[in-house]
């Protein structure tokens, strides 16, 4: 619960904003520009602070960031690693999903990428307090959408991954377990 002190000292909002930025490629241009512009925010600064946080990844990489804007035109920002989409094209190697999902295939996943993936996501935000089992099932259903072969399987039976998990296919479901429980 707050105290009396915090909600005193609040700032009011004016307005949340949800953009998908290029990772180094924020520029006073469209969409970041009309979009702050609006509630009169400092775009240079914006450009410069999301540029900086975000040069470990590589050029172009689709990154979503929730911008709050305050009624003194000040904001704040947070910036999310790219979605589970991408990230499972881009293991995949595929520009888009299957035309029909369910009923053509685009394309297979090994567990390791969805495990590599999960341990990427889980540095986000609000994921840091999910646990790995948890992101894998929310990845392996959006999996299903995007890539999955026809029979819903993943073609991998059970790998063993960095000590404390093993990652384990039952029933044609993904199960993220701690090996003292094997």
């Amino acid at each position: 619960m707050s105290t009396l002190k915090e909600i005193l000292t609040r700032r009011p909002v004016a307005a949340t904003i949800r953009l998908t930025v290029p990772a180094g490629g924020a520029r006073p241009a469209p969409p970041v520009g009309p979009a702050l512009g609006q509630y009169r925010l400092n775009l240079m600064a914006f450009c410069k602070d999301f540029n900086a946080r975000t040069q470990k990844y590589k050029p172009d990489t689709p990154m979503a960031v929730t911008i709050t804007a305050f009624k003194d035109n000040t904001f704040e920002f947070t910036v999310k690693s790219p979605s589970v989409t991408w990230y499972l094209k881009k293991a995949a190697g595929i520009e888009s999903g299957s035309s029909r999902p369910g009923h053509v295939i685009a394309t297979t996943l090994s567990v390791r990428h969805i495990y590599e993936i999960a341990k990427i996501k889980q540095s986000d935000p609000y994921c840091q307090y999910m646990s790995l089992e948890s992101i894998c099932k929310g990845m392996t259903l959006t999996q299903q959408q995007l890539v999955r072969d026809g029979k819903n399987r993943i073609n991998a039976t059970e790998l063993q991954f960095s000590g404390k998990y093993r990652r384990t296919l039952i029933a044609g479901r993904l199960v993220c377990v701690p090996d003292e429980k094997l």
